[in-house]
């Protein structure tokens, strides 16, 4: 399994697994899939730049209860294994390690339930590390359900620390939640 860009020559992928059923988006689930598909043939190219936005020029984000929020800088990649396997995504504030309280972590993956129980998950979640790494973030923040035990091995195979059980707010019913963090420099590995 590698990581790549969203482009056109892996769309046909992406799309078959929308409309198998898969989401990328684990809280808004098939609405958010149905999104996608309306975006992708509305005009493709645009789905496909909009999947890369280093700079947060995109339209701000619509949240769960219905108000706007500013987009952060961030992209997805695709896992691909010779079709399409999943997607990662990575967001970040600039300046700070600390993100808006909407946000629940830096990044967040999703693999189609066809392909789960391959370690896809998990090597994409540690090739990504890097990059974060690379924008000098001390650390980077996930989240998971306490019921979601495949998504905390991701997490701790890749070096996370759990750091708090915690309540996603009403944005999120009040769900609880894990958050771990994964620290990026070994000068840093206090849980405070």
């Amino acid at each position: 399994m590698t990581l790549v860009w969203p482009a056109r020559e892996h769309l046909a992928s992406y799309v078959d697994a929308l409309e198998r059923g898969w989401s990328p988006d684990n809280v808004r689930g098939l609405v958010a899939a149905e999104e996608e598909l309306a975006r992708i043939r509305t005009d493709a190219d645009a789905f496909l730049a909009g999947m890369v936005d280093r700079e947060a020029a995109g339209a701000p984000i619509t949240l769960l209860d219905g108000t706007k929020a500013a987009r952060l800088p961030g992209y997805r990649r695709w896992m691909w294994d010779g079709a399409f396997a999943g997607s990662i995504g990575f967001r970040w504030q600039p300046g700070t390690a600390e993100l808006p309280s909407y946000v629940l972590g830096h990044m967040g993956y999703s693999v189609p339930e066809w392909k789960q129980g391959r370690g896809y998950a998990t090597e994409a979640l540690r090739q990504l590390l890097p990059d974060a790494k690379a924008r000098g973030l001390p650390y980077v923040e996930l989240t998971t359900d306490p019921d979601n035990v495949a998504s905390q091995r991701v997490i701790l195979k890749n070096g996370g620390v759990l750091v708090e059980e915690f309540n996603k707010g009403p944005a999120y019913h009040d769900a609880p939640g894990l958050r771990y963090r994964i620290y990026l420099r070994n000068d840093t590995r206090t849980t405070g």
